[in-house]
């Protein structure tokens, strides 16, 4: 039967036929969507048939036969997971034979497997003891010789889990896993019959091959053969609770599987809306860093920072924090203090820290971390869109034509995303990378980028132009789109700019350095070939044209109508996982709370009349003039909570003369990190273990933390804060962060139908979440656009002032890799060491031959800012001219190069683009060995406190 269902979809109507069959399954009258298999029709009404190799997760298999049904009219015995239901089939589940059959399956795979049920790390959990009680085996009658009875060697190579050949079934589920979820093809099966066995690359170690440790496997095996460690170690889990992921912006929901206090195991939710029931290496294993001995888990203040610390209680701690914030306001007024938010920590506590800031201290000089990432984002999609936030849901990349990716390396930095975009482009999307670097998307195994436009670091703007150009020159605008959508005015005025001759791909090929055929074959394919989603990253925000470079994206997604539907959008990669979170709360110096401006006067008296206090009009200090104003003498107090902003902001020397130059700063940190070291009191922070609040991921997606384990320092983050504005004599009263998000929606017009309640109904949100969206808006912009219609604004390309010369003849640009995250300081307390120690230098063969560098020798970089000294990585995957690190590591000194040049819009720093010169050397620079010197005496400071 045909059934078409009118579904209202966020307040959009769709209509959808959808085809059904009915079938009896033992005895039950059945209706399932046509297409689904006779399994998951069966267990979708009740009945579980035996099976080991299916799972839902991965495509359907047949090759354990342990699934096997009855059909009416059918010979044989085919197996559930594979075949079809059909409209008027009769499927018996259960038969003396069926349960013969099984039983005798069953015995084979037990014949081939270790008699160790009772001490296998898996009891209790382990799909091939449950198969063999479902089927009533309770002996085996052949001769338990099978090749897993021989000694096999575990491999233990990852420092996560184990690999036991003995216990494996060849039920492929692993195989499939690495293929299907993580798209990386790592391993496979060799050998035949009982020689069978599950292989990582080529019969190597899981650490030597491809495998990048996300778990899928793990995830999949339905026996001990692949085990995480820690349950090796700790036994089972005896109790669940769900929480989201603390490191990228995917936002992965993950279940905190628990002993008591104590985690047992990280596995990701199938049920999570942003990550399917997959992860990562970060999210699934490097969580040991929570209860790391580097813990600060006792408050410490002193009166200078050559001063030993000293351990005190946290009233000691709190009272004088707040009497040298009140001592200094007293003496440099008002505006002499501020804070920085944490995109580390949740919305309710970001909330706070500005609350405190514009409340409690009494102006605007509050900031975040978005500032040095993707504050471009949050101005350039305002201008051109209306609202400061990506456009779609993860999932929709299942319905993109074209990808286009600009700046942005999905497989280390959103690597759980990534796996859900590569699955795509096996499917036939088509991929365009724009970046300096060949990132592993432009050829990896099964994914291969049709057009990789490498152009050189700082000329965005100029491409996105060319781009622009080819759209408007031959004729690829979607008309009808754009004068029923956009602003005529703007559109006419943009038109005409990028008409002009001196924006074609000829004109601009001398400044990208990219074939103009390629710009005009990737401009067409992404205008024509079907819905076109743009993925950009911090390659594009963090230059001096940040803003612009949005603007640019902005516009060519509105030139070929692809926003406001699955497929498309214009879609920013958000680095930290809260990070959309912390802008959206507030955290600028000149917006309140949902993206509104503080010299707005209704809103300000909202605020006003609920926070009880007179708010300035003025917005505050940004990040770059709060360090400016201190060695002006002007800014003597900073409140940082979760934020390392000595190793994170550029051109470290400036960042720490101007921390010097304060009189109290308050850090409030898990680690004693490189600013704590600056730092005259330091309160211990809380993991993402610890508390319950809510984060906001790249896609506008509220979800849930949870606290799995007490504050192991006494508080969560945000009773800190409470506390330390109670003493400057603000009281804020708060017994659950619930009640901090009910004032937030009671404030915000896009949190409006936020609340726990309707987070624990729904998982999870995407804002807004209102009268007119109850349930959330997974895609933005459907009818229209925020602003009204949408605005193209003119992309004028602008070098940097950053520019090479015969001193600095090279172009620096920095990312993140896989193992490793931002500052590095969760992952290096965890086992991710062992793929990532340090940071080193990529450099191209022909740059390294000029200058006599080897793969693996010490070099220094010397910029206009400073120097300092790492290993070289001699690869094709950079241009020649161009140079790239990474910025994990402190004593790496990755920022001490980098310039204080910053995107004209923001101020966020160029971080991509900084002149140098690359040399052989044989020892540490300048400020290595003074780090390394400062680094010890801090150290001895700490314990000598702790001894106190």
């Amino acid at each position: 039967m045909i059934e078409t269902i009118i579904s209202r979809d966020f307040g959009t109507p769709a209509s959808v036929a959808t085809e059904f069959v009915t079938l009896e399954i033992d005895g039950q009258r059945v209706t399932v969507p046509a297409g689904t298999s006779v399994m998951r029709a069966a267990a979708e009404h009740g009945v579980n048939i035996p099976k080991l190799c299916a799972t839902d997760s991965l495509e359907p298999f047949g090759s354990c036969r342990l699934c096997l049904v009855e059909i009416e009219g059918r010979r044989g015995y085919p197996a559930s997971c594979t075949t079809p239901a059909e409209e008027g089939m009769v499927v018996r589940t259960q038969s003396p034979k069926l349960q013969q059959l099984r039983k005798g399956v069953m015995e084979l795979y037990i014949s081939d497997h270790p008699l160790d049920c009772l001490t296998c790390p898996a009891n209790g959990d382990c799909e091939l003891q449950d198969m063999a009680g479902v089927t009533g085996l309770r002996e085996v009658r052949y001769g338990m010789e099978g090749a897993n009875h021989l000694e096999l060697k575990k491999d233990e190579s990852n420092p996560y889990f184990t690999f036991d050949s003995s216990k494996c079934i060849v039920c492929n589920r692993c195989v499939r896993a690495c293929e299907e979820t993580q798209g990386t093809f790592a391993l496979t099966i060799s050998g035949r019959g009982f020689e069978a066995r599950v292989s990582a690359g080529q019969d190597q170690s899981f650490m030597e091959s491809e495998c990048v440790s996300c778990g899928a496997c793990v995830e999949a095996c339905p026996t001990a053969t692949l085990q995480e460690k820690s349950v090796i170690w700790l036994g089972q889990a005896e109790h669940s609770v769900n929480t989201t992921c603390a490191y990228c912006g995917v936002g992965c929901s993950l279940n905190a599987e628990m002993k008591g206090n104590e985690v047992v195991r990280m596995v990701p939710a199938r049920d999570g809306k942003a990550n399917e029931g997959h992860a990562c290496v970060k999210g699934r294993f490097a969580w040991g860093y929570a209860t790391h001995k580097d813990r600060i888990l006792k408050p410490m203040i002193r009166s200078r920072i050559t001063d030993p610390w000293k351990e005190v209680s946290w009233d000691e701690a709190l009272d004088y924090a707040a009497s040298e914030f009140k001592r200094i306001q007293a003496k440099h007024g008002r505006d002499s203090i501020g804070g920085i938010v944490s995109s580390r920590c949740t919305n309710e506590e970001g909330y706070l820290v500005q609350k405190l800031v514009r409340a409690a201290f009494g102006n605007n000089n509050v900031d975040t971390c978005a500032r040095v990432c993707h504050s471009p984002t949050g101005y350039g999609l305002k201008q051109t869109l209306g609202e400061s936030a990506g456009t779609q849901t993860f999932k929709s990349v299942a319905k993109a034509d074209v990808i286009m990716v600009i700046g942005a390396n999905p497989t280390d930095g959103h690597p759980v995303f990534a796996s859900r975009m590569k699955r795509r482009l096996r499917q036939g999307a088509k991929l365009i990378v724009i970046d300096p670097r060949r990132i592993d998307l432009v050829k990896s195994p099964h994914v291969r980028a049709h057009h990789h436009l490498q152009l050189r670091p700082g000329t965005n703007v100029a491409l996105v132009s060319s781009l622009a150009h080819v759209i408007v020159g031959e004729g690829l605008l979607d008309e009808a789109y754009i004068a029923e959508r956009c602003d005529s005015d703007s559109f006419r005025q943009w038109r005409e700019f990028v008409a002009q001759p001196a924006n074609s791909p000829e004109a601009m090929e001398a400044v990208t350095g990219v074939p103009a055929r390629q710009v005009r074959e990737a401009a067409r394919l992404y205008a024509t070939g079907g819905n076109g989603a743009i993925f950009y990253g911090l390659g594009v925000t963090e230059h001096a044209q940040g803003s612009t470079t949005v603007m640019g994206i902005a516009n060519l997604a509105m030139a070929t109508g692809n926003v406001g539907r699955e497929g498309v959008g214009v879609n920013p990669l958000r680095g930290q996982n809260n990070v959309q979170g912390s802008c959206d709360m507030g955290s600028f110096p000149h917006e309140l709370p949902g993206y509104r401006h503080v010299s707005d006067t209704t809103v300000r008296t909202l605020f006003e009349q609920e926070w009880g206090v007179q708010l300035q009009a003025e917005p505050g200090l940004r990040i770059p003039n709060m360090f400016d104003a201190a060695l002006g003498g002007g800014f003597k107090g900073l409140y940082c909570q979760g934020e390392d902003i000595v190793q994170s902001d550029p051109n470290t020397l400036h960042v720490t003369a101007a921390l010097e130059a304060m009189e109290c700063i308050v850090v409030q940190d898990i680690f004693l990190n490189e600013t704590a070291k600056y730092a005259h009191v330091l309160l211990p922070g809380s993991s993402f273990l610890e508390k319950d609040g809510t984060f906001t991921n790249a896609e506008r997606r509220i979800s849930r933390v949870r606290k799995v384990m007490p504050p192991k320092a006494g508080y969560a983050d945000w009773e800190v804060t409470v506390q330390l504005a109670r003493r400057l004599g603000y009281p804020m009263n708060y017994s659950h962060p619930s009640e901090i998000m009910d004032e937030i929606a009671r404030l915000t017009p896009t949190f409006a139908g936020v609340s726990y309640a309707r987070l624990e109904q729904l998982g999870s949100i995407q804002w807004p979440c209102n009268d007119a969206a109850p349930e959330g808006t997974p895609t933005m912009h459907v009818d229209g656009f925020v602003r009204g219609k949408g605005r193209f604004i003119i992309t004028q390309y602008v070098a940097t002032d950053e520019k090479v010369t015969r001193r600095f003849p090279l172009i620096l640009t920095t990312g993140r890799i896989l193992s490793q995250y931002n500052v590095g300081a969760q992952t290096r307390r965890t086992e991710n060491v062992r793929w990532h120690a340090e940071d080193r230098l990529e450099i191209h063969p022909h740059d390294a031959q000029e200058r006599g560098i080897a793969d693996g020798a010490w070099v220094g970089i010397q910029s206009r800012a400073g120097q300092t000294v790492l290993r070289a990585q001699v690869t094709e995957r950079m241009m020649p001219g161009v140079v790239y690190t990474t910025f994990h590591f402190p004593e790496s000194g990755a920022n001490v190069i980098t310039t204080e040049n910053s995107d004209w819009a923001t101020n966020c720093p160029e971080y991509k683009v900084t002149a140098v010169q690359v040399l052989p050397v044989h020892g540490q620079s300048d400020w290595q060995r003074e780090y390394a010197r400062f680094n010890q005496e801090q150290l001895a400071l700490a314990v000598s406190g702790e001894a106190a």
